[in-house]
């Protein structure tokens, strides 16, 4: 009984960390934060910290892969389809990502400045970003098929449909760009489906 209630309290405070970490890297941004300044807004005690996470680049971690959990598509969700063919399908997984990426744009944006200053979190970056693409490399089976043809490889057309729609989001988060969601969903697969395609959406 003790013993489970002393991991219930662990788990607790592991997710006071992580939430209290979103919170300030989106105020501070990740680079200015210290792990103090995790912990105070978590409530917890400062040596708290270290018995959860070796670093706040070990934590960084923890919520890359929740993101990535998070994020994953339910192929068994009826309007998925691997078919970048259509653009309903093409919708779709934008959308996903959209709203995914809205959600934790506190985690992506201290990936990428975390990124800047340490090689190793570049490289994890970079493998995070080659996973996302390879998820989804066999949406373009139907292009051959269909007498498409991809305006680069298949690596090269899904890091560019990843790139317009983390660059819109970023102008959108930043305040340089009003947009609701739906508009930016619609504007993006307009134009990353006829950048695939070379085909307007009806």
């Amino acid at each position: 009984m003790v013993a489970a209630r002393r991991s219930e309290r662990s788990a607790e405070t592991e997710q006071a960390l992580k939430a209290a970490a979103r919170q300030v890297f989106a105020e501070r941004g990740y680079l200015n934060t210290k792990i103090v300044d995790i912990t105070a807004a978590a409530g917890r005690a400062a040596g708290s910290f270290y018995n959860h996470f070796a670093s706040k680049e070990e934590l960084l971690q923890a919520l890359l892969k929740d993101l990535a959990d998070e994020s994953d598509i339910d192929a068994a969700d009826p309007a998925h389809t691997a078919d970048f063919t259509d653009p309903a399908s093409v919708r779709f997984h934008i959308a996903s990502y959209w709203f995914s990426a809205r959600k934790h744009w506190p985690v992506l944006r201290a990936v990428q400045q975390a990124a800047l200053v340490n090689e190793d979190f570049a490289a994890i970056a970079a493998r995070f970003a080659t996973e996302q693409r390879d998820a989804l490399a066999d949406h373009f089976d139907g292009f051959a098929p269909a007498g498409l043809r991809l305006p680069g490889s298949p690596d090269a057309s899904l890091a560019m449909m990843f790139l317009a729609a983390t660059g819109m989001l970023q102008a959108v988060e930043d305040g340089s760009l009003a947009l609701t969601d739906e508009q930016a969903v619609d504007a993006l697969t307009r134009f990353v489906y006829r950048g695939l395609t070379g085909r307007d959406v009806d």
